[in-house]
């Protein structure tokens, strides 16, 4: 057998339970993103509905397998932790940031505010990873709380949105409007999600970790 075919098996080989829930976290995420890009080639509302309904169930992977990893402790992955991470990224940084736009939020300053958000969601994870060391309980070895709230919390954003689907308000007649500030237009509710990226961020947050 060749040497990359090798490696390539040994990586399967290597995932446990938990990885393959991630990988599940991750796939919810990526599917989502490309039925908003679906549904903005044609406008088929169905595809939105879908999408918004993978990443609440993103969000139930991705408890499971911090569950799973806690019950198989002596199978401990060396993939977990930056899996976890990547797949968060896409489930609950990239793909609610593309509803947003898919369902309005196409001005220059609200893209410039969707950008933020997931450049602070991707650096509230680099930090976890990086800390989790250090705020571990030296008993049990599990982190204690979080600091800034945790980056599945955008789920909210994606309830907010389904409930303006449900409502009609899309597109033009989403709530609070939109205003053309300088060269570009600006909805006042992106500041959701501005709101969100910077609690992940916030040092002085502390969420105690389930």
């Amino acid at each position: 057998m060749p040497v990359d075919a090798r490696r390539h098996m040994s990586m399967l080989r290597s995932y446990t339970p938990a990885d393959l829930l991630t990988i599940g976290n991750a796939a919810c995420g990526t599917v989502a993103i490309f039925l908003c890009l679906e549904h903005l080639a044609g406008q088929e509302v169905r595809f939105l509905w879908v999408a918004m309904l993978l990443l609440p169930l993103a969000l139930v992977l991705d408890l499971l397998d911090g569950y799973v990893a806690r019950l198989d402790r002596a199978h401990q992955s060396r993939l977990g932790a930056d899996l976890d991470s990547l797949a968060d990224v896409i489930s609950f940084g990239v793909a609610p940031a593309v509803l947003g736009y898919t369902l309005g939020l196409r001005g220059g300053w609200d893209m410039l505010v969707l950008t933020y958000f997931v450049a602070c969601g991707v650096s509230r994870l680099a930090r976890f990873n990086v800390t989790s060391s250090s705020l571990a309980d030296e008993t049990t070895g599990k982190v204690k709380y979080f600091e800034g709230t945790p980056i599945p919390t955008s789920v909210v954003i994606v309830g907010v949105l389904a409930l303006a689907l449900w409502l009609g308000r899309t597109g033009d007649a989403l709530w609070l409007g939109a205003y053309r500030v300088g060269p570009a237009w600006f909805h006042p509710i992106v500041l959701l999600y501005a709101a969100s990226g910077s609690a992940m961020i916030s040092a002085t947050l502390r969420i105690p970790k389930p």
